[in-house]
């Protein structure tokens, strides 16, 4: 192969003897700076393989001389935190939520605990924020199913709702009037303009004069005579703008055909005492809490 490299005329430097269209490259060595830099990196890669852990086997690995490991420190870190958290998980599970809720130091720690669990266990349906979605309850509001007590809240996250795991589960059973032909579908409809009409919305005023009577005779005795709901029977409250399954016409009319029955697991058999008064703690302390 013919050698065709050349003495540039305008640098001096002697080329490679590359050509692309004309463009030749010139034989320039590499500074001795960057060599003596690359040099001392391959040194170094050496020494710290004989130090650190480095090359895979079949089961293990090469330790290294120090036989240290990134895993190995952060379980050291990790059980620091742990015993330093036993402390106050001890305090935590021995005290009463009111107790906690007067101990500064501990409620900070329970809000802290509390805020991680609801993220982890919580937050695919209550939101990240707790702001809920369709059936699934705002927990920032006022408006509460089963009660809004620091107390009624751990119990509501203990033996959930209407689950088939806890015996002591919260349960509320709504019929479902037109499937279970307690009432006709326009009866329904009537009864859904009442609604409408006592949560100060658009409605149809003959048949909310008619649903009023079938309210009172179907309705009030979960949901109270004004529609105001009423908690031990984790009946909601009909007469404000707060919708579980939203409150325009038709989803009305589906929820009083059909009824609902949403399902909250039992997270007393999941999670231990301490967790869950933190998540008790956590979620009465969101803003909506009685």
């Amino acid at each position: 192969m013919a050698d065709d490299r050349k003495i540039d005329e305008f640098s001096g430097v002697e080329t490679t003897g590359h050509n692309w269209d004309g463009i030749e490259e010139l034989d320039n060595p590499m500074p001795k700076w960057w060599i003596n830099i690359f040099y001392a990196t391959v040194i170094w890669g050496f020494i710290y393989m004989m130090f650190y852990p480095a090359y895979p086997l079949i089961s293990s690995y090469t330790k290294g001389f120090l036989e240290t490991s990134e895993r190995t420190e952060l379980a050291i870190e990790l059980e620091a935190v742990k015993s330093s958290r036993a402390i106050f998980v001890a305090k935590l599970d021995a005290a009463t939520l009111e107790e906690v809720r007067n101990d500064t130091d501990l409620f900070n720690f329970a809000l802290a605990g509390g805020r991680s669990a609801f993220s982890v266990n919580c937050s695919q349906c209550h939101g990240s924020g707790a702001q809920g979605s369709f059936g699934y309850p705002n927990l920032n509001d006022d408006e509460w199913l089963w009660g809004g007590e620091i107390e009624q809240i751990s119990y509501s996250i203990t033996h959930g709702a209407r689950n088939t795991d806890d015996d002591d589960a919260l349960l509320s059973d709504m019929p479902a009037f037109l499937r279970d032909e307690i009432l006709s579908a326009d009866e329904i409809k009537d009864v859904a303009n009442h609604v409408l009409k006592i949560s100060s919305q658009e409605h149809d005023q003959a048949a909310a004069a008619r649903g009023t009577v079938l309210f009172e005779e179907n309705c009030a005795a979960c949901h109270g005579e004004d529609g105001s709901g009423l908690s031990d029977m984790g009946a909601p409250a009909l007469n404000n703008g707060i919708w579980l399954y939203s409150g325009n016409l038709d989803t009305i009319v589906e929820t009083v055909s059909n009824s609902r029955a949403g399902v909250m697991p039992a997270w007393g058999g999941k999670l231990d005492s301490a967790t869950i008064k933190q998540l008790a703690i956590y979620v009465h302390s969101l803003g909506g809490g009685q």
